[in-house]
C-alpha cells in the first residue's frame, strides 16, 4: 500500500479543517483511500495528515498540482513537508 505523511503548520486550525473537509470529494477522486489527522500536543496549529493512496503517482500529482497549492495558500498552510511512503509491514500487538 502507499502512504503520504504531510507535516505542516496552519494559521488557524478551524479554517484549515473546514477547507480540508470541503475537499473530501476532490481528494477521493484523486486516489486517497483513507486518512488520519493528528496535531502536535504542544502546538494546535501544527498538523500531521497521514493518508493511504491507490498509488504514489496519484498522490504526488494531487499534492503537487497548482490547484491544490492554491487551496493550501487560501487555507493558511505554511511550508508543508511531504513524505511519500511504501508500506513494508504492519501488525497489531
Amino acid at each position: 500500500m502507499n502512504y503520504v505523511l504531510i507535516i505542516h503548520e496552519v494559521e488557524d486550525y478551524a479554517v484549515w479543517k473546514k477547507g480540508f473537509d470541503q475537499a473530501r470529494d476532490l481528494r477521493k477522486s484523486a486516489g486517497e483511500i483513507e486518512y488520519q489527522i493528528l496535531r502536535y500536543e504542544d502546538d494546535p496549529n501544527r498538523i500531521v495528515h497521514f493518508s493511504k493512496w491507490h498509488s504514489l503517482d496519484q498522490a504526488k500529482g494531487f499534492f503537487e498540482s497548482d490547484k491544490v497549492n492554491a487551496i493550501r495558500n487560501e487555507l493558511g498552510v505554511k511550508a508543508p513537508d511531504f513524505i511519500y511512503l511504501d508500506a513494508l509491514e504492519s501488525g497489531i500487538l
